[in-house]
């Protein structure tokens, strides 16, 4: 962490630089020593201090300066750093001006010139100063920070990737913390455009793009090489166990996802059915450990990526990224999972983000606190995100479609919602309508009660959706097969009265995980006949590789 900060101004460069070297020689160990020749520099100093998020313990600053008094630097430089001490150097004609300061701008000392010697008239006023603002004053964050609204869609966005991707942050919502309102208000220039991030360097993000976010944050967003044994599209279970196990049999892999590790099971609070995690372990927590894993072994992952098209030629796979980027590779594993189904009913798409979340939201649960929020679905992933939000809010009502839990929903996970005091499951309702201006405030459920549906619009803090999925299969459109829902089917599923697939030039057939492409297998929840579990996805993963290897001695 940072040392904070003693900044002294004055205009006359004697007097600064003897400041400067009885601070630097007392204080050196604990604080960084600023100086300044006047006080309009140290106010820039100020203001890049306060955005770069270092934390100013002292001023001490000289009355008598041309351009402006010390007392008018401590007025303006206080409101960047209000916990910051005052401390003014004056003359024997200057003491009033000090004592005026004193009720003026909060002032907590002034020193008369020549304060020879420091160890007698310095050291100690300036020690007990610092004492008391180390006492009073919380260490400050030493990383990035985001500044925004709780009911922003593209702060929620930003917050949600971070945390996804294990990058450790600091919110600051500006409706709640003054200072940060006004640091953002400095750095957008009239407009109002959140959220903005603020790296530990001084540099800032306005309403970024996830891959410019990711590129400041230090992620991998460019691959290292114009070409890879074998290439991976999409990095959730499937997707790390593919490069385990590539890395690992020692073909150069590369895996690409368009936001972070784990994929959908990423954004669950809590899979208690794992092999080896007898206590559960979180879906982000796994795909970590599992990234970590695959990097030690030498994959490497690009992060904010989107792969657009996929082609073969000329016995060659070619992946294609959003900025044009091509990638070639000798093989190829999709494993690309599903996208989150929208709910689309009035409302919804205005306010996500604001009160409505897809998936479990994990970043935003503690913002709920003692409030009553609501979940629709009736699977594992609902399930999981019930009792995760249970520990948060002071009730959970879960809206299930159907006519219970049991057809959908673990044993086990069932048994925990039962046990959990502030968790209500109704059945046979569904969300009709979301109400809201700026943020979601009731919603319209229409509950089925035989014959005729009743409405009734409820208060509502909040709403999580896990409402199904559709495969993210469009980036191969038109080059493998899919079926009717999007799809992939593998293996013999493409083998139709005895005959393989158009195109198919090979006099095998293909492999159980191999696509209508030779050369491109498909693995996990973006394969037809899936069984979609996590564990599932990992195997298939890991055997996607050994059809890889299979394949690659065939050509």
């Amino acid at each position: 962490m940072a040392r904070p900060i003693l900044l002294t101004v004055d205009d006359e460069p004697q007097v600064l630089n003897a400041v400067e070297r009885d601070l630097r020689q007392h204080f050196r160990g604990d604080y960084r020593i600023i100086k300044a020749g006047s006080g309009t520099e140290a106010l820039g100093a100020v203001r890049q201090l306060q955005q770069r998020g270092d934390q100013v313990a002292l001023f001490l600053a000289d009355q008598r300066m041309p351009d402006m008094t010390g007392t008018d630097f401590l007025a303006q430089a206080r409101t960047y750093f209000p916990n910051a001490r005052k401390v003014l150097l004056t003359a024997y004609a200057d003491t009033q001006a000090a004592i005026d300061a004193i009720n003026g701008v909060g002032l907590d000392y002034y020193l008369m010139k020549p304060w020879d010697p420091p160890e007698q008239n310095l050291y100690p006023v300036l020690d007990d100063l610092l004492s008391d603002w180390v006492r009073t004053t919380p260490p400050s964050f030493d990383g990035i920070r985001v500044a925004g609204t709780l009911w922003s869609p593209k702060s929620h966005d930003v917050k949600d990737f971070l945390a996804r991707n294990r990058i450790p942050y600091l919110w600051q919502d500006i409706e709640q913390d003054e200072q940060a309102r006004q640091l953002v208000d400095r750095v957008n220039q009239g407009e109002h455009r959140l959220p903005v991030i603020f790296f530990p360097d001084g540099a800032t993000l306005i309403e970024p793009d996830l891959r410019t976010l990711a590129d400041k944050a230090g992620l991998r967003t460019q691959a290292t090489q114009p070409f890879y044994d074998l290439v991976i599209v999409g990095a959730g279970p499937a997707g790390l166990g593919a490069a385990v196990y590539g890395a690992s049999e020692g073909l150069r892999t590369l895996m690409i996802d368009k936001e972070a590790t784990g994929g959908q099971a990423g954004t669950s609070s809590r899979i208690e059915n794992y092999l080896g995690f007898p206590n559960g372990i979180s879906g982000g927590d796994l795909a970590h450990r599992a990234a970590a894993q695959a990097a030690r072994l030498g994959a490497e992952t690009l992060t904010a990526q989107t792969v657009t098209n996929i082609r073969a030629e000329d016995g060659y796979r070619y992946v294609v990224l959003a900025d044009g980027t091509e990638i070639g590779a000798k093989a190829v594993i999709l494993a690309t999972g599903v996208t989150v189904r929208q709910l689309d009913v009035p409302g919804v798409e205005r306010l996500t983000g604001a009160g409505i979340y897809y998936g479990a939201a994990l970043t935003e649960a503690a913002n709920y606190a003692g409030q009553h929020v609501f979940v629709v679905g009736g699977a594992n992933s609902a399930g999981q995100g019930a009792v995760f939000f249970s520990r948060f809010a002071a009730q959970v009502t879960m809206l299930v479609r159907g006519e219970g839990l049991q057809a959908s929903m673990s044993q086990y996970l069932i048994d925990q919602i039962e046990g959990t005091p502030n968790i209500d499951v109704r059945t046979r309702v569904q969300v009709i309508e979301a109400h809201g201006s700026e943020r979601l405030d009731a919603l319209t459920l229409s509950t089925s009660t035989g014959d005729t549906d009743r409405a009734e619009t409820v208060p509502a803090a909040a709403l999580f959706l896990f409402i199904g999925a559709v495969p993210h299969s469009g980036m191969v459109a038109g080059v493998i097969a899919r079926n009717s829902a999007g799809f992939i089917p593998t293996g013999q599923e493409l083998i139709v009265d005895g005959k393989k697939p158009d195109g198919w030039h090979l006099k095998r057939d293909p492999f159980p995980l191999e696509t209508s492409v030779p050369g491109i297998f498909a693995a996990g929840d973006i394969r037809q006949s899936a069984v979609r579990r996590v564990a599932s996805a990992v195997g298939e993963g890991a055997n996607a590789v050994s059809q890889v290897h299979q394949y690659l001695r065939t050509v």
